[in-house]
């Protein structure tokens, strides 16, 4: 079993999440330093009008997932290596029709929704123009050492809880497709969430305009971090620092923002919500790894638990 999970949250009580167990206590400080937040613009990492596939490619890590963003074309031809773990591709209604090669044949992805690709080699064959987005494990080192922010992890951060995969799927490793269009949104839900053996994926739903200012949700998590992808619109996105007794290491707070596509990285224990700012339409993937057990034990919210279990 993962270490224990909590949210500190001061959400809305109609807010899905209000229901989530919180910290009645704050936990001792283990004294170590808390990490800063990290923002990429994808686009600028990989300007998508570049000529090849690799710099159409913006590659970001976490502790434990690395995050691959790609502006594919129609035509590209992906390898994404022989890999220990398995590989997620998050599909958004942007990303253009592929199929997925494997040593037991193809799968042809056209719809949103999250594909799960077993241990093993792969490719990706891209049937058309728009983004992909791959994710795998930090412990890939062909992956990990591509990423921009590489050196933000030469070492662990020790808030963050390590990677320990999830028991194996029901039916053993394989190929498997989750298509958004057959789960509908549900506010007595929070988003539409699937999870792996080592990540979790959570597709909010779009958002018509700003979000309210008087009704954020800034809250703490223990132990992990997040990964906040903006896929359309643009967000602000809040960080407050707790002060510890090392002066030295306060921060100002943040409020830092990000068009789309964007990724922030949000580390324990920072105070933090992201505020959606676009007239139109705004959008965020919330990734996590290793998968939250508050939210798995949320009856109905993992969509996908019959598949992955629990530890």
């Amino acid at each position: 079993m993962t270490a224990e999970r909590k949210d500190t949250t001061v959400y809305e009580k109609d807010d899905p999440r209000s229901s989530l167990a919180t910290a009645t206590a704050p936990r001792p400080d283990s004294g170590a330093a808390i990490a800063a937040a990290q923002y990429f613009d994808l686009h600028r990492l990989a300007p998508p009008g570049a000529a090849t596939p690799d710099a159409r490619t913006a590659v970001v890590r976490a502790q434990n997932v690395v995050l691959v963003h790609t502006e594919a074309r129609a035509g590209d031809d992906l390898d994404n290596g022989t890999l220990d773990g398995e590989l997620a591709v998050v599909v958004t209604g942007a990303s253009p029709a592929f199929t997925v090669a494997t040593g037991d044949g193809g799968t042809r992805i056209d719809a949103p929704g999250l594909v799960v690709v077993p241990s093993g080699a792969s490719r990706i064959s891209v049937h058309g123009d728009g983004p992909l987005i791959r994710l795998v494990e930090a412990g890939e080192p062909a992956w990990r050492d591509r990423a921009a922010n590489a050196g933000a992890y030469a070492e662990d951060h020790p808030r963050v809880a390590p990677l320990e995969r999830w028991p194996e799927p029901v039916g053993g490793p394989a190929m498997r497709f989750y298509p958004l269009a057959e789960v509908p949104d549900d506010p007595a839900r929070f988003g539409r969430i699937f999870r792996t053996r080592s990540f979790m994926v959570n597709f909010l739903p779009e958002m018509d305009g700003p979000r309210d200012p008087r009704k954020l949700s800034p809250h703490t998590h223990d132990d992990f971090e997040q990964l906040s992808l903006a896929v359309r619109g643009q967000y602000v996105h809040h960080i407050r620092t707790p002060w510890l007794s090392d002066s030295s290491q306060w921060r100002d707070d943040e409020h830092v923002r990000l068009g789309s596509p964007s990724l922030a990285i949000i580390p324990p224990p920072t105070v933090h919500t992201s505020e959606a700012g676009d007239p139109e339409v705004n959008q965020l993937i919330d990734i996590f790894s290793p998968p939250r057990t508050d939210f798995s034990e949320k009856p109905g919210w993992v969509l996908n638990a019959d598949d992955y279990p629990m530890p």
